[in-house]
């Protein structure tokens, strides 16, 4: 379903438009893609498997407040603390309200795709990313809470879904009705905290919670089943008490209709993808593909010109 913002300034819910999220997935890897090479690298695969996934996330998986216009990431001032004013990156998700979903970024390196996810929906200006990793910005590398996007701070990979578990109880206390969304990577499952809290999640029968995992087979130190294998993994979740849909993450009717449908559980999205998805020139990095710092002129110009060929078929 899509927010759409009404003339009398609320919200109705429409039909989403497969084609139109697709384009914006194509448009998060270009733009991802733009400021890799602007800057001489960057987290490119986490964009090449995710694009997809976030782009059905922003355009209406996800019941959010409309914004009136992309608002303008704020300058960092000082860590929260007594007489500070909180500032928090949900802020981009518009306000919250009983009926609305909140949705939980995990993955905190996923930051550059979450922000041009973000400005493609319509939601962070897109001149932010000028001041991406720049002292004194918001707009971090990794996320934190007031990161645009991130509600809160993560902390070590697996947290979140605790958070997140913590925030869908409080609201079944307050009889509100809105899911609590988490994005996760699959690295994240090679942590104990995430078998914990899904015990947590199934204990206390949270079926507001929708969890949807970027299972890209990799993490920094190389291929997931090398390092730590956690398959099988809808098996296992399964006996942790949640309901598994297992799809193709680029399917984008896939990904929404298992994002949307009900379980009567905590339900798990997982979305199984490519990290070179759109960008074949990086399977040259295989089986290291989770950051790229370009080796030379040469190969920059080798991505330069993959670059070019797919704004030219955009």
């Amino acid at each position: 379903m899509l927010v759409v913002l009404r003339p009398d300034g609320g919200y109705s819910l429409g039909v989403s438009d497969h084609e139109a999220t697709q384009r914006m997935a194509d448009r998060i890897r270009l733009r991802v893609f733009e400021h890799v090479l602007a800057n001489n690298g960057g987290y490119l695969s986490q964009a090449c498997s995710s694009a997809e996934q976030l782009a059905v996330l922003y355009s209406g998986a996800v019941r959010m407040a409309p914004l009136a216009a992309p608002l303008a990431p704020p300058p960092f001032v000082a860590v929260p603390g007594p007489g500070l004013e909180r500032v928090s990156g949900g802020a981009f998700h518009g306000p919250k309200a009983p009926d609305l979903d909140r949705l939980i970024i995990s993955p905190a390196h996923y930051a550059l795709v979450i922000y041009s996810a973000l400005i493609e929906a319509g939601r962070l200006d897109e001149t932010a990313l000028a001041s991406f990793n720049v002292d004194g910005s918001t707009v971090e590398m990794i996320g934190a809470e007031h990161s645009p996007g991130f509600e809160t701070t993560t902390g070590s990979l697996a947290q979140a879904l605790s958070t997140a578990g913590g925030i869908a109880l409080a609201r079944r206390m307050k009889k509100e009705t809105g899911r609590v969304v988490v994005f996760m990577s699959d690295g994240e499952f090679q942590e104990g905290q995430t078998w914990e809290a899904f015990q947590a999640l199934a204990f206390h029968k949270l079926d507001t919670i929708r969890v949807l995992v970027d299972v890209n087979g990799g993490q920094c130190d190389g291929p997931m089943d090398s390092v730590m294998t956690i398959e099988p993994l809808a098996a296992r979740l399964e006996a942790f008490g949640a309901s598994v849909d297992s799809v193709d993450a680029h399917d984008v009717p896939a990904l929404h209709a298992a994002l949307t449908r009900e379980t009567g559980r905590p339900h798990v999205v997982l979305a199984y993808s490519d990290p070179t998805r759109g960008i074949p020139l990086l399977e040259e990095r295989r089986p290291i593909l989770h950051y790229l710092r370009f080796t030379g002129s040469e190969e920059r110009d080798r991505y330069r010109a993959a670059y070019e060929s797919m704004l030219e078929t955009s």
